[in-house]
C-alpha cells in the first residue's frame, strides 16, 4: 500500500478504497469515468497489482443533466433499459460516454434524459 504521507493530492478529493476483486474497470464503471482516467489521475498506481486498502482518487462526480439515475440489475442491457424508460439507446450512450454496453455491471448507475 502506499505510504500516504507521500500521496500526490487528488484534485476532487474523491477517493475509492480498494477492495478484494477491484480492477480499475471496476472502479471505473461505478465512478461514471474511463480506466485512461483512473489512470491519468493515479500515475503512481499499478492497475495489475492494487493493493486492499489503497486510495485511488476519482474524478470529479459526474453532472447529470435530468438528476435521474437507473441503478443496473443483473441481466439488464441498455436495450431493456431504453425500452424500460422510454428512451433511445443513442441517448443513454451520449449521456454515459463512459460505459461498456457489453458490460454492464450490476450496481452500476447510468445517467437518463429528462
Amino acid at each position: 500500500m502506499p505510504d500516504s504521507t507521500n500521496q500526490k493530492p487528488c484534485p476532487s478529493g474523491r477517493f475509492w478504497i480498494v477492495q478484494p476483486g477491484d480492477t480499475f474497470y471496476l472502479m471505473a464503471s461505478f465512478a461514471g469515468t474511463t480506466t485512461a482516467e483512473l489512470e491519468r489521475l493515479n500515475p503512481d498506481s499499478d492497475p495489475a497489482n492494487l493493493q486492499i486498502g489503497q486510495q485511488i482518487c476519482l474524478p470529479p462526480e459526474r453532472i447529470c443533466p435530468s438528476g435521474v439515475f437507473w441503478v443496473v440489475n443483473q441481466g439488464d442491457t441498455l436495450y431493456t433499459i431504453a425500452l424500460a424508460t422510454g428512451t433511445t439507446i443513442e441517448d443513454l450512450l451520449e449521456l454515459n460516454p463512459y460505459i461498456d454496453p457489453l458490460k454492464l455491471l450490476p450496481g452500476q448507475t447510468i445517467c437518463l434524459p429528462k
